[in-house]
């Protein structure tokens, strides 16, 4: 039984032990009755503590097809997660080491939910959409597949006004309306190109030009005058990620030279935004609808069994995804998963761990996953109380 290739996309905050007699004295009184298991096995393998010897080193016996390479890291939990580096100084028989305590560390914070192992019949994963591309809000290197579609919707939209355009924002434009619409996500309205009064802002959600251009403006309205515009709306492209933020990367401009655009065209091209950002996910999204098991849960997050093929193929390299849980009996609930972890199993299964960053925009959905949980951790903290009553029994 080999150690697992785990990918660590994010890690615990430690505190370190200074003194083996400090990694001692916490094994014996803390894990006395608690399991302790080997870390980066692809199934969970438990570890136990046979004996502590006068000079520091101790007595271990775990499974004895296990290959450990000299070093062994065991870990468990108490009232925080523990981990302690083992050196392997003589293997006395299969699965039973002598080893010396190398180092160790403890968990800032404790795990911040009880997670607990489910039957592959319980509940299961579905649905799965994933992103093909992130867009980089630093650099706003848009990928192609979007650029056609932004190329597409602004052919098809060319006759909403004299001259219409829908481009990407840039970090080096030295645009100062630009600018500030990609900095705050506010939009732009200007309802009368000659009249001062159409460049103050309607509300907060629109730029003021006074304050963007200052002394500026009156060559601004001289020369949009001068080309003929009567008035302008721009509006930004907001896309919004899976977990709800905000990135403003793109912008919509209309320009008219023959009327005055009122506030019901600038909602019309709000709304025309909405529907491009719509496109853009549909255009960016793999939508995967195979089912896959969760191996284990917790109201915070969940480890999730992946082995169809081109599933593994995107989210061994993706941030985080969407996708549905559902429980034996129950509807789906839609929730985004932030990966922490990554491996591989002896079988090429890819085992992904997720943090639970936010759901899907279906009422109480979340209160209805807590909901069919509760029953699950009661039950299951009762089997471990047993467990650990039984163990404490027989020593």
């Amino acid at each position: 039984m080999s150690l697992s290739n785990i990918v660590q996309r994010k890690n615990r905050e430690f505190n370190d032990f200074g003194e083996v007699t400090d990694v001692v004295n916490i094994l014996k009184s803390q894990f006395a009755n608690r399991k302790l298991y080997v870390k980066y096995m692809v199934t969970r393998t438990e570890i136990s503590i046979q004996e502590y010897l006068e000079d520091g080193t101790i007595m271990v016996v775990t499974d004895q097809d296990i290959e450990h390479e000299g070093n062994i890291i065991i870990f468990g939990l108490s009232d925080k997660y523990l981990e302690v580096d083992l050196e392997v100084i003589d293997e006395k028989a299969p699965g039973y080491f002598h080893c010396r305590i190398k180092s160790a560390r403890k968990a800032i914070s404790g795990r911040r939910d009880l997670r607990f192992k489910l039957e592959p019949d319980e509940v299961s994963a579905t649905n799965f959409r994933v992103s093909k591309h992130t867009i980089d809000i630093s650099s706003y290197n848009i990928p192609t597949s979007i650029k056609v579609v932004l190329d597409q919707f602004q052919s098809n939209s060319s006759k909403w006004s004299d001259l219409f355009k829908v481009d990407v924002f840039s970090t080096e434009s030295k645009d100062y309306v630009l600018n500030m619409m990609r900095k705050t996500g506010k939009s732009l309205f200007i309802s009368d190109i000659s009249s001062r009064e159409s460049y103050k802002s309607k509300s907060d959600d629109f730029i003021n030009m006074f304050d963007v251009l200052g002394e500026e403006l009156d060559n601004y309205i001289k020369k949009n005058i001068e080309r003929g515009y009567r008035s302008i709306v721009a509006v930004p492209i907001i896309y919004i990620t899976e977990t709800a933020n905000p990135v403003p990367f793109g912008y919509i401009k209309a320009i008219s030279k023959s009327m005055n655009f009122d506030m019901d065209k600038v909602l019309e091209l709000k709304d025309q935004s909405f529907k491009l950002v719509d496109r853009i996910r549909d255009a960016n999204t793999h939508f995967i609808p195979v089912h896959q098991q969760i191996v284990d849960i917790s109201r915070g997050g969940a480890k999730l069994k992946i082995s169809d093929e081109n599933l593994k193929k995107y989210l061994s390299r993706t941030r985080g995804f969407i996708f549905d849980v559902v429980f034996k009996l129950q509807a789906p609930i839609t929730i985004y998963g932030d990966v922490k972890s990554t491996f591989l199993d002896e079988e090429k299964n890819l085992y992904v761990g997720v943090d639970f960053e936010g759901n899907s925009s279906r009422k109480d959905e979340m209160k209805r996953f807590y909901s069919i949980l509760k029953p699950m951790e009661v039950e299951y903290k009762s089997r471990l109380m047993k467990s650990m009553k039984d163990r404490k029994n027989k020593s």
